[in-house]
């Protein structure tokens, strides 16, 4: 992939005005954007429809977690939205992911539509290993639970995870060349890292074998945006 489709840029703003402005301003330079829950709650799926109107791609980001039968209905529905990809949530489970991505499978085919890319949420970013252990209870290391969680989810025939960019070596050797890796937790050597926890630049992140950059405030904070955008750009090819 070229370095530009490498990086997906995150709408981190709640209005849909707001929204399609950054598209506007970005278009030319990357071809994916990620429409999270603040975005979605607020604009609806209308935001994913004119944002594919301009010819751009949607990471629908809304980490789906609930029984089966509703996860496998809500992946329906990002299928019939024409989103580029989407997430769940691995915790919720073995079942719960298959029946996504089978869901996923008939409603492409029900309506003659491109299967979107499915992935799994493995650990936030925004977690460390005191949170993990002292309030979610969970024992593991770290990277003890995203191994497993990441195998969970190549077993349920998803197409990949989101992870932190630490991981990404430990994820490839468990899943193979073939399975995607979406990082977020991306921070330019200059940008802050605000509330994640387990950051990595983004000629590191290539270099370890992520496919995919969420990138957001590292760019969109910035006083010179295109600026900011065009020396990650420049990083990424060298890493790659």
């Amino acid at each position: 992939m070229e370095p530009k489709e490498r990086i997906i840029l995150a709408l981190d703003v709640s209005g849909h005005e707001g929204a399609l402005d950054i598209v506007k301003q970005f278009k030319d330079h990357i071809d994916t954007f990620k429409v999270g829950s603040e975005l979605f709650t607020s604009a609806g799926p209308k935001i994913i429809q004119d944002i594919n109107a301009m010819g751009k791609k949607v990471f629908l980001d809304l980490k789906f977690h609930d029984i089966p039968n509703t996860v496998s209905r809500s992946a329906h529905a990002a299928a019939e939205l024409g989103v580029f990809m989407f997430n769940v949530h691995t915790m919720g489970g073995l079942e719960m992911m298959k029946q996504a991505a089978q869901g996923l499978v008939k409603a492409s085919l029900k309506k003659n539509i491109k299967r979107p890319k499915l992935l799994g949420v493995t650990v936030l970013t925004s977690i460390d290993q005191d949170i993990l252990r002292d309030e979610i209870g969970i024992q593991h290391r770290m990277a003890t639970q995203v191994k497993h969680l990441a195998k969970l989810a190549l077993d349920a025939g998803l197409d990949g995870v989101v992870a932190s960019p630490q991981d990404i070596e430990m994820i490839r050797s468990r899943c193979g060349s073939g399975f995607l890796i979406v990082t977020p937790g991306i921070r330019p050597s200059w940008a802050p890292p605000d509330d994640q926890k387990r950051t990595m630049t983004p000629k590191q992140a290539i270099a370890r074998g992520a496919d995919y950059l969420v990138i957001g405030r590292s760019v969109t904070a910035q006083p010179s945006p295109i600026k900011a955008l065009e020396l990650i750009l420049k990083e990424i090819e060298k890493a790659g």
